[in-house]
Parts: C-alpha cells; sequence; structure tokens
C-alpha cells in the first residue's frame, strides 16, 4: 500500500501525522509564550516587590523621623516657649522657656534642639553632651548672611514642621533638620526644631544592604536627602539655586524618564495611591522605580530595582524542562488513548451500525470498499438516523415549548386580571431590585371594594378589578412591574426612582386608575377612589421588608381618609391588628 493511499484510508495515520505536526506547531509559540511568561511574571513579581520595597521603606522612614516630628510639634504649642518668644528679655519667662527646651532634649534622638526668637534673630542650641548648658545662646542670625538664609526661606513655607538636609556652618554638623514655625495668630514667634545625624539616618534608614536594590528619600522639588552615597545628598542651603542641588532627575538617562518619575509622584501625592512603579533607565539598564510618599513629612521615598539581580531567570529553566516533557508525555498519552478509545470502537460501532440499519444480524460487511475512512463510514450509516431523530426532536420540543408557555402563564399571571400575580412579581422584582440602586413600591387598593360588590354586584366588581389593572399596567409601562396582590390590592415596582419622583409617579398611576368611571353595563359606570401606600426601598431590600413598608403606609392613608397617597417614613410602623377594608 502506497503512502498515499495509507493516508487517505486510514484515519490512525493522518491522527499521527496531525499530532506530530500539532506538537510541532505548538512547541514552538510555546517556547516564545513561555519567555513571554517568564519575562511577564518577572515583572510582575518585580513590581510587587517595588511596591513592597516602597512601603518597607516608608515605614522605615515615618518610624525615624516622624517621632522626631511629633516631638518638636510638641514643643513648639509650649506656652513657656511661646512667652519667652514674646518677651525675650524677661530673667524669668527665659528660664521656663529654657527649662521647657532642656526638658525635652532628654528626649530627642538626637538629644539636641535649637531655638531661634525671630524678634531679635537670636539662635538658641544646645547638643547632646550638654556642651552649652548655661550658654546656650550661640549667634544671631542676619538676613544678609547667606549661611542664615535657611530660616527665612523656612518661614516663607508658612506654619507646619519642615524637613531638609542642611550643612550648619556655625555648628559645623549636617543634619536632617526639623523646622517647626511658632506662629501666634498672623505673627511669627520663631522657629524651632531638632536634626538627626544624616551619618546615622543613612546608616538606619536607606543603608540596608540588598542585592540590586537602592534606597533614597528626595523632597518635593526631586533633590536627594538620604542616600546611601553621602556624595548625592543635597546639603546646600534653602538659599542655593535649585541646579545646584543633586536631583533624582540626574540619575535617570533614558528619553522621558524624568517625566516618569514626575508622574509617579504626582500618583503617590494625590492620595489614592500609597506606592506607584514604572521602568526607567539608569546607567543605560532599564531598572525598576518604585515611589511611596511620607505627607507627614514632605519627601518621597524611591527605590531603585535591578529586576535581573533581585529574580535570577535561570529559576524558570526547570519549569520549562518540565513543561517541555510534560508536551511530548501529552502527546503520545494523546495518541494511544485516541487509538483506544476512538478508533478501535469506531470500528467496532460501524459494523453494529450497518447490522441494525440493515437489520440483519450476520457478518458485517466489507471494509474495503470505496476511500473512505473510519468516521466517512460512520457519518454514512448515522445519516438517515440522525434525520429522522431530528424530525421527532424538533415535533417534541415544539410541543415542550407551547406546554411550558402555558405553564408558566398559569403560574406567574392572574387569570382574571392578565397582570402578573404575586409569584411573577416576586421573581420581577428579583430582576428588577438587583439592578437598580433603589426602587419604588407601591401598594394601591380600591378604596370600599366590598361596597361596589355589595352595591352592584361581583361581576361589575370583577370589571373594576379588569379595569383598574389594565389602567396601571398602561401608566408603569415596560419599565417597571405591576402585579394582582391580593383581592382588590395592587402592587407596582418603580425601579431607578428618586424620592422626589416617588410621590409623583403614585399620583401619575391614581389619576390614570380613578380619572374616568369604569363602565359596568350599558349606560351605567362606577367612579372610584384608591388608597396608595408608596416606600422608597434600597437594591439589596428583601421584598418582604418593602411591602411591610408599603404596607404601614396603605393603612396610614387609609386611616386618614382614604383615596390618598401617604409615602413611608420611618415613624410608621405595621399593625398586625389592623383590619381596614
Amino acid at each position: 500500500m502506497s503512502l498515499l493511499r495509507l493516508f487517505t484510508d486510514s484515519l490512525r495515520a493522518r491522527v499521527l501525522l496531525l499530532v506530530l505536526l500539532g506538537f510541532a506547531s505548538v512547541a514552538v509559540p510555546a517556547f516564545f509564550a513561555f519567555q513571554w511568561v517568564v519575562n511577564s511574571t518577572v515583572v510582575q513579581l518585580g513590581t510587587l516587590f517595588a511596591e513592597k520595597q516602597v512601603l518597607y521603606d516608608r515605614h522605615r522612614g515615618l518610624g525615624t523621623l516622624v517621632r522626631e516630628v511629633s516631638l518638636a510639634e510638641a514643643l513648639a504649642g509650649s506656652q513657656a516657649v511661646r512667652d519667652w518668644a514674646q518677651d525675650e528679655t524677661n530673667p524669668e519667662r527665659r528660664a521656663r522657656g529654657i527649662a521647657e527646651l532642656e526638658h525635652y532634649r532628654r528626649y530627642f534622638a538626637d538629644g539636641s534642639y535649637f531655638f531661634v526668637v525671630a524678634a531679635s534673630g537670636n539662635y538658641y542650641f544646645n547638643d547632646s553632651a550638654n556642651a552649652y548648658a548655661g550658654n546656650q545662646f550661640r549667634y544671631r542670625l542676619r538676613e544678609e548672611n547667606p549661611d542664615d538664609a535657611w530660616y527665612y526661606s523656612t518661614l516663607a513655607l508658612g506654619e507646619g514642621c519642615h524637613l531638609n538636609v542642611n550643612n550648619d556652618a556655625n555648628l559645623k554638623v549636617t543634619k536632617v533638620w526639623m523646622n517647626c514655625v511658632i506662629r501666634e495668630g498672623r505673627e511669627v514667634l520663631g522657629l524651632l526644631g531638632t536634626g538627626i545625624d544624616l551619618t546615622s539616618f543613612i546608616q538606619e534608614v536607606v543603608n540596608v544592604p540588598q542585592r540590586g536594590v537602592t534606597s533614597m528619600f528626595v523632597d518635593r522639588q526631586g533633590m536627594i536627602q538620604a542616600h546611601r552615597d553621602e556624595t548625592l545628598v543635597s546639603l546646600a542651603n534653602f538659599g542655593d539655586e535649585v541646579g545646584s542641588k543633586r536631583s533624582v532627575f540626574s540619575l535617570v538617562s533614558g528619553s522621558g524618564d524624568a517625566t516618569t518619575l514626575q508622574r509617579l509622584f504626582d500618583d503617590v501625592t494625590g492620595g489614592d495611591m500609597l506606592a506607584d512603579s514604572a521602568f526607567v533607565t539608569v546607567n543605560g539598564k532599564e531598572t525598576l522605580v518604585g515611589v511611596g510618599y511620607l505627607d507627614k513629612l514632605g519627601w518621597y521615598n524611591v527605590t531603585f530595582m535591578d529586576i535581573d539581580t533581585i529574580i535570577d531567570r535561570r529559576l524558570f529553566v526547570p519549569i520549562g524542562l518540565l513543561l517541555a516533557t510534560m508536551m511530548v508525555v501529552v502527546a503520545v498519552v494523546l495518541v494511544l488513548m485516541f487509538r483506544n478509545q476512538v478508533l478501535d470502537r469506531l470500528t467496532k460501532l460501524e459494523h453494529v451500525v450497518r447490522k441494525a440499519r440493515a437489520g440483519d444480524y450476520g457478518p458485517a460487511l466489507s471494509m474495503g470498499a470505496g476511500r473512505q475512512d473510519e468516521i466517512g463510514r460512520l457519518s454514512s450509516a448515522l445519516t438517515q438516523m440522525a434525520a429522522r431523530v431530528d424530525d421527532h426532536t424538533r415535533l417534541l420540543e415544539a410541543r415542550v415549548r407551547e406546554r411550558t408557555q402555558e405553564l408558566e402563564s398559569l403560574a406567574f399571571r392572574d387569570g382574571q386580571s392578565g397582570i402578573l400575580n404575586r409569584r411573577g412579581f416576586a421573581a420581577a422584582h428579583g430582576d428588577l431590585a438587583a439592578s437598580s440602586a433603589g426602587y419604588g413600591i407601591l401598594l394601591v387598593d380600591v378604596d370600599h371594594f366590598k361596597q361596589i360588590n355589595d352595591s352592584h354586584g361581583h361581576a361589575a366588581g370583577d370589571l373594576v378589578i379588569v379595569a383598574v389593572a389594565r389602567r396601571i399596567q398602561e401608566t408603569v409601562g415596560a419599565g417597571g412591574a405591576c402585579a394582582r396582590w391580593g383581592g382588590d390590592e395592587f402592587i407596582v415596582l418603580l425601579p431607578d426612582c428618586r424620592p422626589g419622583e416617588l410621590r409623583a409617579r403614585a399620583h401619575d398611576i391614581m389619576r390614570a386608575a380613578i380619572g374616568e368611571p369604569i363602565a359596568t353595563t350599558p349606560g351605567r359606570s362606577i367612579v372610584v377612589s384608591l388608597s396608595i401606600g408608596a416606600c422608597l426601598a434600597e437594591g439589596g431590600d428583601k421584598l418582604e421588608v418593602a411591602t411591610d413598608m408599603a404596607d404601614a403606609a396603605l393603612y396610614t392613608a387609609k386611616q386618614a381618609g382614604r383615596g390618598r397617597v401617604v409615602v413611608f417614613d420611618k415613624d410608621m410602623r405595621p399593625d398586625p391588628r389592623r383590619n381596614v377594608a
């Protein structure tokens, strides 16, 4: 048998060939897909790591600085310090003010404080060694002195506490300073605060050894305030030009990276996001940057992460090998299962179907005639059977649909008025209430319906029920739902109904229902009145809750004289003992 004949007549051969071709066609895209998944996974893991790292750095930064800021704010509110600032030369006030400063100095992490009296510009200071005890006055600030520009620039920032990294030329120290402005109304009384030694702050907060991770803190202008490389920290005073400072924007080199960093700053400053991340280029390499905002300090914590260093892609090699092995095993198993579960069984099934079709249970017809494969021979044998089964099935389905519609009509429709019954309304409530943030429920009652039956007969009463139901249905329209709730009581659901609309919609229904007399017999008609209880329900309220509220409002309407609309309020309560017709 030639190869062409083999593949033409043998489904087994064709399946084997298709499996091999399918395996090849899947393996190549799978390889590239695996590479994409690995890259995407690395990026996703890196992004999650970046945001967690930012939150971790944020916690460390806040934990280190917020306590000092809180102490400085408390000291700035001290009445003793304020009294001294208002009368600096008063010995008694000076003594109390110095004592208050010295009291807080023991609780500051750095053990130091500074205080500037605005009226005189005098600068008071003491350190952790208490080296200036009794001699806290150090020097006088002058506006023309460039080294004192930090003080006047801080006052311009407004009230509250402000942070900056500064090298105090007079004290010969470099610290992260907390500067708190003291005001009495519009008057500036002075400036006080404390500092944390920059070296110890960097060692404690940003110099944690993490492979592939570089953390830093920057101010609102992007100037680096804390970095493990102290040469990158901006040490200029407030009076210096911004261009002379070291900026985080100078660390990125890709096109548009500065815009990306600014976008991240804006995202976290808005308050909707605690952390955000994006890819930028640092030293010619794609790097993931995460940004968080320390709102209490006015700083951003920025973390650069080398993803390839943090996440080794070689970790995914065993997964790739495992997937490739699994693909080969699956392909082999599929071929064996297909032969065992499909091809062999199809062959046996073909003989059975042919004998059943012919009514002969003798030897099966020969399989060598023609060029049909197993599936083709099975299709030709089942065609006639399928046609007959299809005809019978369609006829049966049509009858089932007709019967189902009849049953649904009986189950969900009121036989007299044609509108929904209680069961149908419950189903409509489930659909409409679930899709509405709020909806209205109206309970409509025909006033004195028993008297109508007694005076005009039950036939006339039936006509009244049908006419009122039809008028309510036409007024509600397709957007809502109405049903017969009881003998002479109807219920209406108004989806997406606002408080201002509920009463108006109820009056619309009342006018439509009773606007014209209802004809009962030729030349005779009946004028009816309605009482309506209305309530607003929320989308998640159960039907029983809504109907109880509407029923309480209906009861109030009847008690008030009928023929009116009453909207439920919280003071209404259902009375189980009432029985008002």
